[in-house]
């Protein structure tokens, strides 16, 4: 792996406890900006695929230690003490079992910046409880407020537990962290929870219903598929489009694409007893078409609309492809570094490796000397 480094995080020293889901997600983003991320793997950590497809592991080289060790652990903290934060993802007092709790590692780095990564949080009740994206997103009202009426709630994959309210959440925390211990010269614990996290991206979605504008039964509301002017329509091909069309400009251009524009039943876009018989009639018009009809009528405009593409068709998708918003790295598809930056652009990611590939490398560029590297191997720390 080359090790030029290109974005605005260029400098910064990261170290990373390998783990799953959002704290790589994490690594990856600040990776991704130019930060410099050494993953810490395991000692004959398995490979469950062929590297290249752990495209969150992108970007970043790999030691892989013998934490039971006592040279494995010495290496550990040694590399703690020449990072700017740290990244780890396991329940509460995993780290402070091995040795490398935030007291430790802060004692041999003042500056350093913690970074903790769970579901539940560093404290209350479930803190030490298993758990996924699922059960974190039930817990604070997300889940219950996504799906349909009749069909119950539908799980948004991943996405907001793991990755929005938690990875993303961890690389914020990080940053603010990094920059206070600039001025400060201290660092600090980050505590990154995903109920937390996903709490916080429902802001505005409390606020509506602390206006009474928001109910709490699903598909009744202009953001959950209850208003016809905000929602998702098959057409006769059965692939589908969405309609966005909240403002009340956009909501006539609505009418107009549709044929309604004359039809008074639609004239007040706020009468929520008629949204379903209004979604209905919709559903009605677009089943009319085919979906590359309605992208010919109404994509572009400000009807706020899209095709709701396949995964393989928004790679193809021609605005997608003007941005570069997809790379191929290592034959492998995946999305491209965001966002972007005028004066100092990330470079192109690097395909990801296996546990261990740049054991002598990675520990030489932190400061590790030719003999270290060697004893270190002599002692099966490495």
């Amino acid at each position: 792996m080359s090790q030029s480094r290109q974005g605005p995080l260029v400098g910064v020293r990261v170290v990373e406890f390998a783990g799953l889901g959002p704290g790589p997600f994490c690594a990856m983003m600040l990776s991704d900006m130019g930060a410099e991320v050494l993953r810490i793997d395991r000692k004959g950590t398995p490979i469950r695929r062929e590297p290249k497809y752990e495209v969150m592991n992108r970007g970043r080289r790999s030691v892989a230690l013998n934490l039971k060790s006592a040279e494995g652990m010495e290496t550990a903290l040694k590399l703690i003490e020449r990072a700017d934060a740290l990244i780890e993802g396991f329940r509460p007092g995993v780290m402070e079992r091995l040795g490398l709790g935030p007291e430790t590692a802060r004692a041999r780095n003042p500056k350093l910046v913690y970074g903790r990564m769970t579901g539940w949080g560093q404290d209350g009740p479930l803190k030490d409880a298993a758990g996924h994206d699922i059960n974190y997103i039930a817990l604070t009202g997300v889940l219950e407020a996504i799906g349909t009426k009749s069909g119950g709630p539908v799980p948004p994959l991943n996405l907001i537990g793991d990755f929005g309210g938690g990875g993303m959440f961890l690389a914020f925390g990080l940053v603010c962290g990094i920059l206070e211990a600039r001025s400060s010269g201290k660092g600090q614990v980050v505590d990154a929870a995903m109920t937390d996290g996903a709490s916080v991206l429902m802001a505005a979605i409390h606020g509506l219903r602390a206006w009474d504008f928001w109910t709490d039964e699903r598909e009744s509301n202009w953001l959950d598929g209850g208003a016809p002017y905000y929602g998702t329509y098959e057409c006769s091909d059965r692939k589908w489009i969405c309609v966005g069309s909240l403002e009340p400009q956009f909501y006539a251009l609505l009418r107009e694409k549709t044929g309604l524009a004359d039809d008074p039943w639609f004239d007040d876009q706020m009468r929520r007893g008629e949204w379903p018989a209004q979604k209905a009639r919709l559903a009605e018009i677009f089943r009319a078409k085919t979906r590359a009809e309605w992208c010919e009528i109404m994509e572009g405009t400000d009807v706020c609309f899209a095709p709701v593409l396949s995964m393989a068709e928004a790679l193809e998708h021609p605005h997608n492809k003007a941005r570069g918003t997809f790379v191929e790295v290592d034959g492998v598809p995946q999305p491209a570094p965001a966002p972007r930056f005028s004066r100092t652009p990330p470079a192109p990611p690097e395909a990801p490796v296996a546990p261990g590939h740049h054991n002598g490398p990675a520990l030489a560029d932190w400061g590790f000397s030719e003999d270290e590297i060697a004893a270190l191997k002599q002692a099966d720390a490495l």
